[in-house]
């Protein structure tokens, strides 16, 4: 084998250690599902259902539909209303997609797979909405009295279940299992 032969194999290798492995299919199917029923629910809102002429659509006694433009990050923070915020925004998202990809192509199990799947999913959703609007598309509008929670998306849903779920597969693992 040549030196050129070894150095080709070599960045093979490299590279698919980087890109996939062995969950990397089942993270694939599940982000895109989740990514498919988030755009594809904001789209139906937005264009078919019309929720921007209608103000806040009852559905439960603790449950609304009520579009709200977040320029910001997770509960409005970090707000921005010019370019360089958004472009901003939408950088460290694709960025802390890739990451989240690299980290679950280690994945050595299914439900650390699936955790990291979901936040890949809502962070891709949320960023689309992003380059498309500007700013992301929110609607769930979860209150019970005068108690009023932030208003989000399925994305949001599937960022914060994915959070938890690293946290708990975190926690289960016990705070040696890294250095393993």
């Amino acid at each position: 084998m040549s030196d050129s032969e070894t150095a080709q194999a070599s960045s093979a290798s490299w590279t698919a250690r980087w890109t996939w492995g062995r969950q990397s299919g089942f993270v694939l199917v599940v982000a895109l599902a989740g990514l498919v029923l988030d755009q594809a629910s904001k789209l139906w809102l937005l264009h078919g259902f019309g929720l921007a002429g209608r103000g806040p659509v009852p559905l439960l006694p603790i449950l609304d539909l009520t579009l709200v433009w977040n320029r910001g990050i997770s509960y409005g923070l970090f707000q921005q209303d010019g370019a360089i915020g958004r472009w901003g925004l939408a950088a460290a998202t694709l960025i802390a997609a890739v990451g989240l990809w690299i980290w679950s192509v280690r994945a050595g199990h299914r439900f650390l797979a699936l955790a990291l799947a979901l936040v890949i999913s809502g962070a891709i959703g949320n960023g689309i909405d992003r380059l498309a609007y500007g700013a992301v598309v929110d609607f769930i509008h979860f209150h019970v009295g005068d108690f009023s929670w932030y208003v989000f998306n399925f994305a949001d849903v599937w960022i914060v279940a994915g959070v938890c779920g690293l946290l708990y597969d975190g926690l289960k693992s016990g705070p040696n299992s890294a250095a393993k």
